[in-house]
């Protein structure tokens, strides 16, 4: 995956037979399809692949345990369905994560235990466990430091985890072909029309500042919380269509949770679900619920949200967390559907909406990374059924992404390359693959693969989403970016003023996720 090959095809090109705004789940998922399909495939991302919501997130590939809840039958099902579908498709990135709901009342077990198996029969063959009720011997051999202080017992069940972005940036090395180009830190400015119809969309690369005029036979509007902007371009005077709910994360050392097992608070003080989850060797616990006025690329976490976390996960564990025990806190936004009354966002549906302008526009409403092949094929049969583009068979079900690799050992942190592995571990000397810290996994090696291959272009993109360092262990990603800095302009060819600018972009935004 090229930027410059990507940029060269867009003089090659005349019309282009899909154009996708946006390079989240969505947006990456549809330019997937789209290449499988054999269509000529432009994707333009305005900041990074997945740099939006799609980078923060619980890290679970889930069949939605609170849409059960809710009652959101049918979301369930396909949930449940298509993360079947990617564990098969991506094994190297994407595992089974058994889940403890410890229970502190008598009716606990069995009420969970019930709604649990109901959730692995909706599963089908495609499930990953079976539930079962344990006593509360089990459960403290599970989970030693959970509290104990009138524990009764609890419940297993399973689900799936992943890594957010690293799943992202393979969506997008899957996508790459000769009929495709995808273009990171490339911003849509306005949609071309011929009278009421959009026949494509003018767009500025903001590294070169150089502007260009692109002709598709669709746009696809994949931006997310930020769908309405694109669509006010088309539609100025819409009512709202999207409400940003907010979602915080903590992320705590691996001490808070001595287990290989996640935790499911069933019962928040405000009724929602809280996760307590092992990755990387760390713990992330969350999530919030806030809406929030207008949506923002960088989400600021409120106090508010961070002591919620810490409350109701304190409960749970027989060592409370406090402020300073955070290593780094995370927000991001859901593109929920705008209500006109004033329903909780943890009652509005989760599902997707393909929302078709007069004017051709098809824009993704809503949607979350489970379900994200579906609403990618959903988006391109969309297109098909108004004739803009000849209809050809999703593949989409049966397609194995980048790197696919059966087995990876999950405690090494270059499973998420798969069959790549060694491959990026050749890349320079020895000492080459040697980490840059004893705390988070980064080498120059992986540094360098990620600017060649994966299209990084800022020390934002490596630490953020290429690594996940700044998610991991902000501080200490503070500390090691110099290091990293000069390892990128060594490889990108860039001078001192370049790695000043980009430690200053840096330091800027790292405040956002030290507490």
């Amino acid at each position: 995956m090229n930027r410059s090959d990507s940029l060269d095809k867009l003089n090659k090109v005349s019309q282009w037979d899909i154009i996708i705004i946006g390079g989240g789940a969505s947006g990456l998922g549809i330019a997937v399809d789209a290449s499988k399909r054999g269509y000529r495939t432009l994707l333009l991302e305005k900041y990074d692949f997945g740099k939006g919501t799609s980078s923060r997130s619980t890290k679970l590939i889930h069949g939605g345990v609170r849409y059960l809840q809710n009652g959101d039958i049918t979301l369930v099902i396909e949930s449940l369905k298509e993360r079947g579908i990617l564990k098969r498709n991506a094994p190297h990135l994407v595992r089974d994560l058994s889940f403890v709901i410890p229970s502190y009342d008598w009716w606990s077990s069995p009420f969970y235990g019930i709604g649990m198996k109901i959730y692995d029969m909706m599963a089908g063959n495609l499930g990953l466990g079976k539930s079962i009720i344990i006593s509360k011997e089990e459960t403290l051999k599970l989970i030693p430091n959970v509290n104990k202080k009138g524990l009764k017992g609890g419940v297993i069940y399973h689900d799936g985890q992943f890594d957010d972005s690293r799943m992202a940036i393979t969506l997008a090395l899957t996508a790459d072909s000769k009929k495709t180009a995808l273009l990171n830190h490339c911003s849509v400015e306005k949609l071309i029309k011929d009278k009421d119809e959009i026949i494509g969309v003018e767009f500025q690369d903001t590294l070169s500042s150089e502007k260009y005029k692109v002709k598709g036979k669709v746009v696809v509007n994949a931006t997310g919380v930020f769908a309405e902007e694109i669509i006010r371009m088309d539609q100025p005077d819409i009512d709202k269509m999207i409400q940003p709910s907010q979602g915080v994360h903590i992320v705590l050392e691996k001490k808070f949770l001595k287990s290989k097992h996640a935790i499911l608070i069933p019962q928040t003080s405000d009724g929602r679900v809280l996760f307590a989850v092992p990755w990387k060797n760390y713990v992330v616990v969350g999530t919030t619920d806030t809406q929030v006025k207008t949506a923002s690329i960088e989400p600021s976490p409120l106090k508010d949200e961070i002591e919620f976390i810490l409350n109701n996960a304190s409960q749970y564990m027989s060592v409370k967390p406090k402020i300073s025990d955070i290593k780094s806190v995370f927000a991001g936004l859901r593109p929920l559907a705008a209500t006109s009354n004033k329903k909780s966002t943890k009652e509005v549906s989760r599902s997707h909406k393909i929302d078709i302008a007069p004017s051709g526009l098809i824009s993704v409403l809503g949607g979350k990374w489970t379900t994200y092949r579906k609403i990618a094929e959903d988006a391109i049969n969309a297109a098909i059924s108004i004739n803009k583009l000849k209809k050809k068979k999703c593949k989409t079900q049966k397609t194995k992404l980048f790197g696919y690799k059966k087995r990876v050992e999950w405690s090494d942190p270059m499973h998420v390359y798969g069959s790549l592995k060694k491959e990026v571990e050749a890349l320079g000397g020895k000492t080459d693959n040697i980490s840059l810290s004893d705390k988070i996994y980064i080498t120059n090696n992986i540094i360098e693969w990620s600017i060649i291959h994966e299209m990084a272009l800022t020390l934002e993109d490596v630490l953020a989403r290429r690594t996940r360092c700044i998610f991991l262990d902000a501080k200490e990603s503070k500390r090691i970016a110099p290091k990293v800095a000069d390892k990128m302009a060594e490889v990108l060819d860039k001078d001192q003023k370049w790695i000043d600018e980009e430690l200053k972009n840096f330091n800027k935004l790292i405040k956002n996720y030290i507490v």
